[in-house]
């Protein structure tokens, strides 16, 4: 890797060494519950890097999983493997004794619904089978708010899950896999979290082309963008995952589920005002009508449906922000007494400094699972 594309890398995001949400006092008191290493699947991803600091932080041991390279910072804990490849998560469990799986299909471009179920469900039967036979009982799963679907409002861990998607179905039935290995041994705990959308520094999803498009002065209003969107900071999520699985580990019950939502909610103009603000621009007043906007991203439609690619505009996403409420509620982590560290407007204020430093230039990067299991199997890991 070369040195600049390495400094790229580096920079995609904070460490949270240096971040307010790290600096809790409660964060950094080492419990007695605490993992002597962990496995994280899908670790050199974006929430993966946190997750990485994070354990790094606290000197607790780990391993990545992932099909694809994290930083060098990391590359003497990296397993090169496929989550469904059963010998690659046998070689990668060596020495864990919990896991924290964030390996997924989540893209909602150019994944078939096949590779969604291999992935996010076989994924994790394999992983629960691998676990099983070594003797592992403890995990975080990285479900997801899909699950819930088009469900009526308001929308908590109680309500039942009517997922839509095949994102949303594929990580429900990766939650029925776990639900069943707990109930086959009750040594077991398995920690369920259900995030809504997750931005912040190093991420390239949706936040990421709305900051861009307001910073190049293509961004238009669409309708009066009241509608709700729940969204987190990923420093937030991960310390909440922090203290609920680290330094509360002994009061989870076997099969537990939580929401992540950072509150209070905002609406779409208070997102896209919060970006224009931490640029320095002014907050457009006007707006376009909803009906003239799908009309004007028809065209981007059509160019998608030829060629396969996508352009990051559609009528689809367009509804989406604009229109779409997206409203889930998370009362029950801040029953436990966690306490997010950063508010809303901070971490978009984060992730646009970060977009202006390094991000803006930095190279997009997508990965999409393959449809077929990939047999690498190249560890890195070190035996110092």
């Amino acid at each position: 890797m070369s040195g600049i594309r390495r400094n790229r890398v580096f920079h995609l995001r904070f460490k949270l060494l240096e971040s307010p949400a790290y600096r809790c006092p409660n964060t950094f008191v080492p419990s007695r519950s605490c993992f002597v290493k962990v496995l994280i699947t899908g670790g050199a991803g974006f929430i993966g890097r946190f997750f990485c600091d994070a354990l790094d932080a606290r000197s607790i041991d780990f391993t990545i999983l992932d099909l694809h390279a994290p930083d060098d910072q990391y590359r003497n804990r990296f397993i090169q493997g496929d989550v469904r490849d059963p010998a690659a998560v046998e070689m990668a469990l060596e020495g864990c004794d919990a896991v924290l799986h964030l390996a997924a299909a989540h893209h909602d471009f150019g994944i078939e619904e096949s590779t969604y179920y291999s992935v996010n469900q076989h994924g994790t039967s394999v992983l629960a089978q691998a676990m099983a036979a070594g003797g592992i009982d403890r995990i975080c799963f990285f479900s997801t708010v899909a699950v819930y679907g088009d469900a009526a409002r308001p929308i908590d861990e109680s309500t039942p899950p009517e997922p839509v998607s095949f994102y949303g179905k594929s990580k429900l039935a990766g939650e029925v896999v776990l639900k069943e290995w707990v109930a086959a041994d009750q040594q077991r705990q398995s920690l369920i979290i259900r995030p809504t959308v997750v931005f912040g520094p190093g991420n390239f999803a949706n936040m990421y082309t709305l900051i861009r498009q307001v910073e190049r002065g293509r961004y238009l209003q669409v309708g009066p963008g009241t509608n709700i969107k729940s969204i987190c900071y990923v420093e937030n999520l991960v310390a909440a995952v922090v203290d609920l699985w680290l330094d509360r580990q002994d009061q989870r019950a076997g099969f537990e589920v939580f929401n992540y939502v950072d509150k209070p909610d905002l609406t779409s103009r208070e997102i896209s005002s919060s970006i224009y603000r931490h640029l320095g621009r002014k907050v457009p007043a006007l707006s376009v009508p909803f009906v003239a906007a799908r009309l004007l991203a028809l065209p981007f439609d059509l160019v998608t449906t030829a060629t396969g690619k996508d352009l990051g505009i559609s009528t689809a996403r367009i509804r989406k922000l604009a229109m779409d409420v997206t409203c889930f509620e998370a009362e029950k982590v801040r029953q436990t007494g966690f306490q997010a560290p950063v508010d809303l407007a901070e971490g978009i204020g984060r992730m646009v400094r970060w977009y202006q430093e390094t991000g803006k230039q930095a190279d997009r990067e997508c990965h999409i699972p393959p449809a077929e299991i990939k047999t690498v199997r190249q560890s890195t890991v070190s035996t110092s």
